[in-house]
């Protein structure tokens, strides 16, 4: 076995350090996902995005979103500080490269919560990332969430469930699938949570390059 690719728990050292990327349609559940981990304590550095646009009523800097001005997020942007970023709304939005390398330099595990898009960004740009696609239970409970989100009218509910139905295409691009049945939360995080000791246990284990 080339000592270079083999599992470092073979040497009593530990694992490489993961990053997670976590995707799927709007509205199937990602940010209740995300928000149950750290309850349970999951020992993932959980990213905090980037933006431009002004920090609302109960928001936190650094928890939420790190609040920039437009001008620093151009800088980062013209000085390649960002892994991905998108322009939202008039508002810029993007991933900070330096915190995912801090903690992947510390040896903490790294979750990205991201869309379709930004996922098949990330993968091209950083070779080792590992993919969960996660996915609604049903349409009809995918229509459920959405309804009860209260943020969107009929007519945007039908548009935004067209858009998901082309987003499970991307399906095969991503390494693994979860699905996140109505009211079956912690059953999703557990999932992830086997698919995380699964990867640390390959006899040739990803290696994130960013």
């Amino acid at each position: 076995m080339n000592d270079e690719t083999r599992n470092p728990l073979l040497d009593g050292q530990p694992a490489y350090p993961l990053l997670v990327v976590l995707s799927g349609p709007s509205g199937v559940g990602k940010d209740s996902i995300v928000m149950r981990m750290r309850e349970l304590g999951f020992s993932f550095h959980f990213v905090v995005t980037a933006t431009s646009r002004p920090i609302r009523p109960g928001e936190r800097e650094g928890y939420d979103y790190h609040f920039v001005s437009r001008e620093r997020f151009e800088e980062m942007i013209s000085q390649g500080e960002l892994l991905e970023w998108a322009n939202v709304y008039g508002h810029y939005k993007g991933i900070p490269k330096s915190e995912i390398r801090q903690a992947l330099a510390s040896g903490r595990d790294v979750i990205l919560r991201i869309d379709i898009q930004g996922a098949a960004t990330i993968c091209r740009m950083v070779p080792g990332t590992t993919t969960i696609f996660v996915a609604p239970g049903s349409f009809a409970e995918l229509r459920a969430r959405l309804q009860w989100r209260r943020t969107e009218d009929p007519d945007e509910i039908e548009r935004r469930l067209e858009f998901a139905a082309r987003e499970m295409e991307a399906i095969d691009n991503f390494d693994y699938v979860v699905m996140n049945r109505e009211d079956r939360l912690d059953d999703t995080v557990g999932q992830i949570r086997a698919i995380v000791t699964a990867e640390k246990q390959r006899v040739h284990p990803r290696r994130v390059e960013l």
